[in-house]
């Protein structure tokens, strides 16, 4: 018997991320005490989320290539600063409304400087990459490779530092980029080790996705539909509008900024991680965490749409400069990108029967879509 249990959950967006975080959560729900009781190895798969992002972040660390063209550090290097630039702006706004804490009751119960920070700061890439190559050039999808430098919970404690909230030691700063710091330096010391590290990365997400919903309890998370809803749609609509204008500065035509207007899967993980370095930001963890969860949802629908209504618009759809085979692109770590962000549209909201492919280089958890059976 074969049940497509992996196609499936890749139907979700950001499936490897999102379901079983949902499936901890939805256990931690009916019975809270199930990781204490089975204890040992299993007891550990419910708590143990921290030791496994500090390998992911080694692994997905060593897929960053260094050597860029100019024009990868240029267009890569302005979506970068405007992406973070426009968490640093609302971190600023938010954290005077704000504070630490979020907002205890009423329509926007669970909202908190926390949850926009991280849902803002952290692109998806293996959707920009997939955008690029339906709607870009291909020296665009290489361009993720200096945007990858978002992942993990560095820029986002520091985002929350420059707005005045409770800041972090330096020794949590270094610690909080250390794995990712080491993970490059081998990755391009070695080739050989960037292959055989990039292949662990997408393995890893499903694992500390879980733990991080085994810590969260599902009735407080009914509110939280709209409210994702709408972190959703602002990430889109804000970061969106900054990184069109970005791009347009580097002589893009807007398509590259909007395609980076997304949360990515693993940016679910940040709020948990801040919260373990400095305890202010502990009430705001949980709630933090599913409303991220929820953007990285919406946005993965979302952000298709509304870049192959800007790129019928305002761009061109189509072909692309550079070289390459005719149907894909070569990502920074050397896989096929495909072509079709049509497909990955579709699938993203859960139809079509195209199959889909794991981007060792992708942090996000999401995949590409390649032309079905």
């Amino acid at each position: 018997m074969h049940l497509p249990l992996k196609r499936a959950i890749e139907r979700v967006p950001g499936g490897m991320m999102i379901v079983p975080l949902f499936v901890g959560a939805i256990i931690a729900t009916i019975w809270p005490g199930a990781g204490d009781y089975f204890g040992s190895f299993t007891g550990a798969l419910f708590t143990g989320s921290l030791p496994i992002l500090a390998v992911f972040y080694v692994c997905m660390g060593s897929t960053i290539e260094l050597r860029s063209t100019p024009y990868i550090l240029r267009k890569g290097g302005a979506l970068f600063v405007a992406k973070v630039a426009t968490a640093v702006v609302l971190g600023l706004v938010f954290g005077r409304l704000l504070g630490e804490l979020p907002i205890s009751g009423g329509l926007f119960a669970g909202l908190s400087t926390l949850a926009i920070v991280a849902a803002v700061n952290d692109t998806n890439g293996g959707l920009y990459m997939a955008l690029m190559g339906q709607f870009g050039k291909s020296r665009d999808v290489a361009a993720y490779s200096i945007m990858s430098i978002e992942s993990g919970p560095f820029l986002t404690m520091v985002t929350l530092g420059v707005a005045g909230l409770s800041a972090f030691p330096w020794q949590t700063l270094v610690g909080a980029i250390l794995p990712l710091a080491v993970g490059i330096a081998l990755g391009n010391l070695d080739p050989d080790m960037r292959k055989f590290l990039g292949r662990a990365v997408p393995v890893m997400i499903p694992f500390f996705a879980f733990a991080l919903g085994a810590g969260i309890n599902l009735t407080t998370v009914w509110h939280a539909g709209l409210l994702g809803l709408l972190i959703g749609v602002g990430v889109v609509a804000v970061s969106g509008t900054v990184l069109i204008l970005a791009d347009k500065v580097t002589h893009g035509n807007g398509v590259a900024g909007i395609a980076a207007a997304s949360t990515a899967g693993n940016a679910a993980a940040v709020p948990a991680i801040v919260a373990s370095a400095n305890p202010a930001y502990a009430a705001a963890a949980k709630p933090a965490t599913v409303l991220v969860a929820a953007s990285v949802v919406v946005t993965a629908i979302l952000t298709p749409l509304v870049t192959a209504w800007w790129a019928g618009r305002f761009g061109h759809s189509g072909g692309s400069e550079g070289t390459g085979a005719p149907d894909g692109h070569t990502s920074p770590d050397g896989a096929s990108t495909p072509r079709s962000a049509t497909d990955h549209a579709a699938a993203s909201a859960g139809g079509g029967s195209s199959t889909k492919r794991q981007n060792p280089a992708d942090p996000t958890g999401s995949t590409y879509p390649t032309s079905g059976a």
